[in-house]
């Protein structure tokens, strides 16, 4: 799987190009017609058909003057918004604050009733207290020389998790055995969030799965993703954030998430992992 790209925000660009591509054909154009239309110079009209290089919303404007089909100048701005967002870096998705990137997912968590997540670095935030929130998005804003809105930002992340707690949603969580014992806000704070852990994992909806550490695995961590239902997958990355809504990729992350969620442990097993990285701490 990729860790910058993705097929699904490549295939939206091309189809995007190739809408444009039939638009100039459709009005009797070659791409020495549009580019002379629009000002440009040839080789931009062809880098744009041949999705090699991504225009703009003037560039959708003036293409669509060019080719005599001004009513479809919002849909194609839409189409280039939506593969832009298929790929957003974080400086970018968080250039308002925190509070916002935390709301920005308010209405994907409100239309998904099977949340799939799996984490390699942090306890998923849909399962985090609020103490641990707090300490993890303060160090992200520190890091970042971000716009302090972390209290904001905290109480959005604890609004989103009634979904936990509403009738006909399932959840299935799994951490990777270092996610118990790495250490965020200090003792304390894991201390009440590794017991937050063992409540979680009571609840009649979630699924909560620990994947030992072991020297022989046939599975490796990976980076962190949720699934929703088997509509999209979003990726957490060091650069940035991905979402994928191809069906082959969303299936590649529905396989990996069956591989690891058949090499983790539950129940009492899962309880005698997080009573040993608690035992660590006190």
């Amino acid at each position: 799987m990729a860790l910058s790209t993705s097929s699904s925000a490549q295939q939206a660009r091309q189809a995007l190009a190739k809408r444009l591509a039939d638009l100039c054909r459709h009005a009797g154009l070659t791409g020495l017609d549009l580019a002379e239309r629009c000002g440009w110079s040839r080789s931009k009209s062809s880098r744009i058909m041949n999705a090699k290089t991504p225009p703009s919303a003037e560039d959708i404007r003036a293409w669509c003057r060019a080719c005599g089909a001004e009513e479809q100048t919002e849909d194609l701005i839409a189409s280039l918004r939506t593969a832009e967002g298929m790929w957003v870096n974080w400086r970018r998705m968080e250039r308002a604050g925190l509070r916002q990137a935390q709301e920005a997912r308010l209405p994907l968590y409100r239309r998904t009733d099977r949340f799939r997540s799996y984490s390699s670095w942090l306890v998923p935030g849909l399962i985090q207290t609020q103490s641990y929130t707090t300490a993890a998005l303060r160090a992200v804003q520190r890091r970042r020389g971000l716009l302090d809105d972390v209290a904001e930002a905290v109480a959005a992340r604890m609004e989103r998790q009634r979904v936990l707690y509403e009738v006909g949603r399932r959840f299935a969580f799994l951490v990777e055995e270092s996610v118990l014992r790495n250490g965020i806000g200090g003792a304390e704070v894991m201390s009440e969030q590794l017991g937050h852990l063992m409540s979680i994992a009571s609840l009649p909806n979630v699924s909560f799965g620990v994947v030992p550490m072991a020297p022989d695995r046939e599975r490796w961590p990976t980076e962190g993703f949720w699934i929703y239902d088997t509509a999209q997958v979003n990726v957490e990355l060091v650069s940035g954030y991905l979402t994928i809504t191809q069906p082959s990729e969303v299936a590649m992350y529905a396989e990996t998430f069956a591989g690891l969620a058949a090499s983790a442990v539950y129940g009492a097993d899962a309880r005698t992992l997080i009573t040993s990285a608690l035992d660590v701490l006190t």
